[in-house]
């Protein structure tokens, strides 16, 4: 089922949002809709707080780019990438690497917006995956971007919070027609 997805505005893309402590149906029924309601929006990646949901839930799928990683490793070993896209988990924790760098993102809370953000561009992440196992992923690229900027959605950030000042200063009056345009939700 295809969820509506919040916009910019809405405070529950400012909480930080509750660990999931089960795995229920109701969960792994949201999950599913989540991964729906990405591909529908043509995205790669949402976060539960994105649909309403405020739990550390978020779903991921770069396999149509297995060009922009220039590794992926599951537990310590090389991991075949689109055997494990859609990648769908629950309470991130991030190691970030030391080098960033700069590159186009958009989210789908902010319809029809990019901005150039710095991010990292190496990150290890401690996932907790719907089957209760707990596995870590190193990677680079854009997964590297796409867990980094869905994981800051489960804790009320937003990608806005990371554009630089100028870019911030010119986006301004396109972020709050957004909000009027759009509502809170499409």
């Amino acid at each position: 089922m295809i969820l509506p997805i919040v916009i910019y505005g809405n405070p529950v893309l400012r909480e930080d949002c509750a660990p999931v402590t089960e795995v229920t149906e109701e969960i792994r029924t949201l999950a599913a809709n989540m991964i729906e309601t990405m591909i529908e929006a043509d995205g790669v990646g949402l976060a539960a707080p994105q649909v309403a949901v405020p739990v550390k839930l978020a779903v991921i799928d770069v396999a149509h780019a297995p060009d922009l990683q220039t590794y992926f490793r599951v537990d310590g070993k090389d991991a075949d990438l689109k055997e494990w896209m859609p990648l769908i988990f629950i309470n991130p924790e991030l190691t970030l690497g030391k080098r960033k760098v700069s590159d186009k993102e958009g989210c789908l809370s902010f319809p029809e917006m990019t901005t150039f953000i710095s991010r990292p561009n190496d990150v290890t992440a401690k996932l907790t995956l719907l089957d209760g196992r707990v596995i870590t992923i190193e990677t680079d690229g854009l997964l590297s971007r796409a867990i980094q900027h869905e994981t800051d959605h489960l804790h009320g950030r937003l990608f806005i919070d990371r554009m630089n000042a100028a870019d911030k200063l010119s986006l301004k009056k396109k972020i709050r027609a957004m909000q009027d345009e759009w509502g809170e939700t499409r």
